[in-house]
């Protein structure tokens, strides 16, 4: 995979680009703390604002929003402002959250983030943090695929067509120098697109003989006898690339400001307790995806996947445009300007109060 350009392009311009990944229904053995994420009586509203919506995904690649929930550290920074949470199965349902004004910031995945921009021409979002790199893999069956090579002629399950995981198995399959048509899957390879949620399924029936996926789908599928024979993050410039991304409501941002910083101040604490506790990190998402979805992932699952994740403040601007420069080289859209798609004046901004350095948009930034 190149190293990451400045070219703008866009992953997402085209409404079947407007993807994301499928939360899983996994969940935890653990209880919601809801002591931690109550309002503490008496405190202080900021700007006199009541409350906060706040979007996320029931999984792994969401860490930050799950663990920063569980354990109250965006609420403890909220004061008397009510952190108010939804969760979403998909980047599009998310998007239409957010431009309905039912969100006020989200944690979303790159693609739905890049088409939510482009639809609204650069007026509805805007990125304003990084949230997690890695976990995405290929996963494929020990007994047909015993190298790279052996995936040619095989059929292998991506989450969506033109989603984030689709888009990086087209380019990997372009960079092999095989043939595969973008729109029908059909080629050298067979990509067969699949819900993250039956993909476990497809694999143990055989209609599939891999799959390029995010976690914990990933482990899901070594679970179930599959094997590990690519991890994307190999692919990449200092092994990272973004998963997920912080947003928010351009109105939002303009009209409480303070309470956006007040939540990247969450999303910082709480990406520094993770790093800190990472066993007790890995318990309270894990407690978090229960109370969200009702089950809890196995540690077979869980264990495997949480290592693959990395949380991040850093946006990772740089991997994104190469992502949509992917997309671009796959024939999946154009390319719109997405200049100005990243504000990080105010992470940027928490990040000094903190000292800790700052982030860079790439030359994507608001001008």
């Amino acid at each position: 995979m190149p190293a990451p350009r400045t070219r703008i392009a866009a992953v997402a311009a085209l409404p079947l680009l407007a993807l994301a990944l499928s939360a899983c229904g996994y969940g935890s053995d653990a209880d919601k703390n809801d002591d931690k994420s109550k309002v503490a009586a008496g405190a202080k509203k900021i700007d006199d604002l009541d409350s906060v919506k706040i979007g996320y995904f029931p999984n792994l690649t969401h860490a930050t929003a799950l663990v920063g929930s569980q354990q109250g550290l965006f609420q403890k920074e909220l004061g008397g402002t009510e952190a108010k949470y939804s969760q979403f199965n998909a980047g599009p349902s998310e998007i239409e959250a957010l431009n309905a004004g039912s969100i006020d910031i989200g944690w979303i995945g790159p693609s739905p983030a890049i088409n939510g921009y482009t639809k609204s021409q650069g007026k509805n979002l805007r990125i304003i943090g990084g949230s997690a790199s890695g976990g995405v893999k290929l996963v494929v069956n020990p007994k047909k695929i015993k190298s790279l090579d052996d995936v040619k002629g095989k059929k292998i399950a991506t989450p969506q067509l033109g989603n984030t995981q689709d888009v990086a198995f087209l380019n990997w399959i372009a960079e092999k120098g095989w043939k595969v048509d973008a729109q029908s899957g059909k080629g050298d390879v067979s990509v067969v697109r699949t819900d993250n949620k039956i993909t476990p399924d497809a694999y143990k029936s055989g209609s599939i003989d891999g799959a390029w996926v995010p976690e914990p789908t990933a482990s899901k599928l070594v679970a179930e006898g599959g094997k590990v024979i690519l991890d994307e993050s190999d692919l990449w410039p200092d092994k990272k690339f973004v998963i997920t991304n912080i947003i928010v409501k351009q109105s939002f941002l303009k009209d409480h400001p303070k309470v956006v910083e007040a939540v990247l101040r969450g999303a910082v604490k709480t990406n520094a307790w993770i790093k800190a506790n990472p066993d007790k990190a890995k318990a309270a998402a894990n407690a978090q995806l229960k109370a969200d979805s009702g089950k809890p992932l196995p540690a077979e699952v869980l264990d495997p996947a949480w290592k693959s994740i990395q949380t991040t403040n850093d946006p990772l601007a740089a991997t994104l445009d190469a992502e949509a420069d992917h997309a671009v080289k796959a024939g999946l859209l154009e390319k719109p300007d997405l200049k100005g798609i990243y504000d990080l004046g105010p992470l940027n901004k928490v990040l000094k109060a903190a000292g800790e350095s700052p982030v860079d948009d790439a030359g994507l930034g608001v001008k």
